[in-house]
């Protein structure tokens, strides 16, 4: 049996389509931050981005989205080491600190659908969307205790 691509290579040594296959689809990036200016602490929220399908828990234009979002952060095997708010179930950070991947990540489990099955992803958990909300203080309204 062959040893998994992720347990084998760096992110940087991987093909577009093992690095794109990492994304296990739990929706967590697409999700508004907040950022304490003082502290650098960050506060989850539900709010959803104008681009993120809260059913499939995709972005809708994930070609363009860098372009049409102008705060989407692009993932890139550099800047996943620093980013301090990717989840910490997120595979690039898990592969990126040297870890394997959960049980209901697809490329173990075999199914995206084991992401939503286990609760992990966003799917039915995001209560608004940025278009819904008018000024900056809106977002309080939607902050989390903890990440999701």
């Amino acid at each position: 049996m062959e040893t998994p691509f992720w347990k084998t290579k760096t992110l940087e040594a991987m093909s577009p389509t093992e690095w794109e296959s990492l994304c296990d689809g739990c929706g967590k990036c697409c999700l508004s931050k907040l950022e304490d200016e003082d502290t650098g602490e960050i506060y989850w929220t539900s709010v959803g981005c104008r681009l993120f399908d809260a059913e499939s828990c995709r972005c809708a234009d994930y070609a363009n989205r860098l372009a049409r979002v102008p705060d989407c952060v692009g993932l890139t095997p550099q800047n996943v080491r620093t980013i301090s708010w990717l989840p910490s179930t997120c595979a690039y950070r898990l592969v990126a600190e040297g870890h394997d991947l959960y049980w209901w990540h697809r490329l173990v489990s075999g199914s995206a659908e084991t992401v939503h099955e286990a609760g992990i992803s966003m799917r039915g958990r995001v209560k608004a969307s940025e278009t819904d909300l008018a000024e900056p203080e809106d977002y309080f309204d939607y902050m989390l205790d903890d990440e999701p």
